[in-house]
């Protein structure tokens, strides 16, 4: 709608429940910035919490991500806005575990998940997962579990009991969200991982790697 009122449309109402819409003759070009991806932002948030980093994720808007922000404010991890993005990093004192349960916006998004339970796997205690949009979609559970993860699943919830530290391991991505968390894991973890199939991965991350590395990570895409 931002790009819409900028080439000419006439809409009011924007940030409420009820749009009205007011017919112009043309629209005109414009320069928009596109907004920030949430999903991006909340995985690349929950990264840090897990490796213990200090990111500064530049165009980040924390009203795009208000429910998993406040959730991960809850783990330990501090989010303080600046004026070109907003600062991720723990507090000191360990991840702590949350329930969470996942709701259409502007609840804790479903796409964030697998990530989020990558987080807790490493939590200082027993949290719960509870999947309210889509069925069978804990098929990232099994591949975390390679990493030692101690999860165990009951319909709709998932159990999730943290251990201080994860172990490197080969793994398969399941869908697209599913191998981002792994990704997660793996950097947190001690020792080598390799993530396949990560056509996946590709679908909703752009260089993921190239990004993950600037931040420091020991990350590489293989050949083949």
């Amino acid at each position: 709608m931002e790009c819409l009122v900028a080439m000419g449309a006439k809409i009011s109402g924007i940030g409420t429940r009820t749009l009205t819409i007011e017919g112009v003759d043309k629209l005109h070009g414009a320069t928009v910035d596109v907004i920030p991806d949430r999903i991006e932002t909340g995985t690349f948030a929950m990264a840090t919490a897990m490796t213990g980093g200090n990111v500064l994720l530049k165009g980040a808007r924390a009203q795009h991500l208000e429910a998993a922000l406040d959730v991960l404010g809850r783990t330990g991890t501090v989010i303080t806005p600046e004026a070109d993005g907003l600062r991720v990093y723990r507090n000191g004192n360990g991840i702590q575990p949350v329930d969470i349960e996942t709701d259409p916006f502007p609840g804790f998004p479903t796409d964030l998940q697998a990530q989020f339970m990558a987080l807790m796997t490493m939590s200082s205690g027993t949290s719960q997962i509870h999947e309210t949009i889509f069925e069978n979609r804990y098929m990232h559970v099994a591949e975390l579990a390679r990493f030692g993860a101690d999860i165990t699943v009951d319909g709709r919830v998932a159990t999730v009991t943290g251990k201080s530290q994860l172990k490197g391991a080969r793994v398969m991505a399941t869908d697209l969200r599913a191998s981002v968390s792994l990704v997660s894991a793996g950097l947190a973890a001690k020792g080598e991982t390799v993530v396949n199939r990560i056509y996946h991965l590709d679908r909703g991350f752009e260089r993921l790697e190239d990004k993950l590395s600037r931040c420091g990570a020991e990350i590489e895409r293989l050949a083949g």
